[in-house]
This record gives structure tokens, C-alpha cells and sequence, in this order.
């Protein structure tokens, strides 16, 4: 069998044998969640084993070659002398360019799913998807329950936004003093003023992930807290002094510390 169909013959089976591997490995590096919700990770690393022993049994049965024994003879002329003709050598030109497409697609697929580590989605993903701008993604969180309780302990920054989303005003908020975490984006509406402590909320995929924060007021922020660093924000709601920003509530800091990025970087 020739290179370049031995190549093609097998770049499929080396691809999902890669994705596989790369499944397995970040569920047992604990960084499956970087991709998909904590309920799927049983199904996806029995699906993953599923996987390894149909690419197995694939390997064993695909044929090594297809050769049928007959040769193929090349262009002669009148005189009996054989010649390579120009289409035959336009096809080997074209097959060795195939041959070293698919190498090159699945040394892409190495470096991007086992050399290079894993991350979380950042603040270009929030200019694509529009910070709080998804309800379907809050949950199922009662504003009436919230707002009848004080016992705010367990909040995290997508409870916040589903209140402020749903329209509880400063009658609820004004005043009160809260701990919240997450990574720097900007106010799109005012920058140099406002940003949001945000989190991606994960329903299924990273895929379908969807943005949400709290807008915090503090003019001069990005000389201290980098775009898509993590932090940790103590402070009070109130209304915003911002004229630009849509926000109507924001944090006032009394404390803005920078921590490192949590290991479980997503809320659900």
C-alpha cells in the first residue's frame, strides 16, 4: 500500500484514538469540567471506554493493504520506452499533498488536545455572548424566595445577577454587604469605571456556556486587576454613580483581592 493511502486509511482511526486519550486523561487530571457539567462525567468516561475497545477492534480489523497484486504500467511511447506521463505525476503530486494535510491535521489535533494545557473560556468569550443577557441559563432560582431571606451565605455571582435580572431593586439590595468571586471583564458601556466580578454558567457543554456578573464601581480599575484575572470582591450594593454604564446596582468595594483561579472555575 502506498504512504499516502496507508495515511488516509488510518487518519480517522488516529483521531478519535487521540480524542479519546484526551478525554481520559482530563478526567483523571480532574479538569473535565473545564468542558462539560460534573453530572456528565460518569457517562462521558464510560462512553470514552466504549470508544477505546470499538478503535481497537477497528485497528484489528481494517485491512493493512489493499493491494490486488495486479501492477500498474507506465505510459509507453511508440518506440516501446516507457515514460512517466504528466497526469501520473500531477496524481502523485496531489496524493503526497494529501498525505502531508492529514499528518499535519493530526499533529494539530496532538498539540491541541494533549500538549497544550486546558483552559477556561475568558472575557473574548463574554463579548461574543453578552454578559447577563441569557436566562435560560440562571437557573431556576426564585427572586421572591431570595428576596424573603437573609441568609445569603451560599450566593454566588450567578444568584446576584438572577435577582438583578429579574428586577429586585435597591429596596432589596441597597445596603447590603456581600463577598463575591469571579474574573475581571470590562463595562462595555464604561470601562474606565466599571467592570464585572463574572462566571460562566454551564448547563451542558462549554459550548453552550453563558456569562453572567456583577457590576463593580471603581474607577482606575486596570492599572490593579488585569483583564480575566481572578478576585475577589467585599463590598456593599447600591446604586450606580456611572452616567454610561446600563448597570442600575453595583458593588462598592471596601476590599478587592486577587486570588488564583479556582479549580472548579464554572457554576451550575
Amino acid at each position: 500500500m502506498s504512504f499516502s493511502r496507508l495515511i488516509s486509511r488510518w487518519q480517522g482511526l488516529a483521531l478519535s484514538l487521540i480524542g479519546v486519550v484526551a478525554t481520559v486523561w482530563l478526567g483523571f487530571a480532574g479538569q473535565l469540567g473545564l468542558y462539560i457539567h460534573p453530572r456528565y462525567y460518569v457517562f462521558t468516561l464510560i462512553m470514552a471506554a466504549v470508544a477505546v475497545v470499538l478503535i481497537v477492534g477497528a485497528f484489528a480489523v481494517v485491512p493493512a493493504s489493499d493491494d490486488d497484486g495486479h501492477g500498474h504500467a507506465d505510459a509507453h511511447d511508440h518506440d516501446g520506452h516507457a515514460h512517466p506521463s504528466t497526469p501520473r505525476r500531477r496524481r502523485r503530486f496531489w496524493m503526497l499533498a494529501g498525505s502531508a494535510a492529514s499528518l499535519a491535521v493530526v499533529a494539530a489535533a496532538v498539540a491541541t488536545l494533549l500538549v497544550v494545557p486546558p483552559s477556561t473560556l475568558t472575557s473574548s468569550t463574554v463579548e461574543q455572548r453578552s454578559i447577563n443577557s441569557s436566562s435560560a441559563t440562571l437557573g431556576n432560582t426564585s427572586a421572591q424566595a431570595a428576596s424573603t431571606t437573609d441568609d445569603t451565605s451560599a450566593y454566588t455571582v450567578k444568584n446576584w445577577s438572577l435577582l438583578m435580572r429579574q428586577g429586585v431593586g435597591l429596596d432589596y439590595f441597597g445596603g447590603r454587604a456581600e463577598s463575591i468571586t469571579g474574573f475581571v471583564t470590562p463595562d462595555a458601556d464604561d470601562p474606565d469605571n466599571v467592570f464585572f466580578v463574572a462566571r460562566f454558567v454551564v448547563t451542558c457543554c462549554a459550548v453552550d456556556a453563558q456569562p453572567v456578573g456583577v457590576a463593580v464601581y471603581q474607577p482606575g480599575w486596570q492599572s490593579s486587576y488585569p483583564v480575566d484575572s481572578w478576585v475577589s470582591v467585599d463590598g456593599t450594593f447600591g446604586a450606580d454613580p456611572s452616567v454610561l454604564s446600563a448597570a442600575s446596582i453595583v458593588l462598592q468595594p471596601d476590599r478587592i483581592a486577587a486570588i488564583a483561579q479556582p479549580s472548579d472555575p464554572y457554576v451550575y
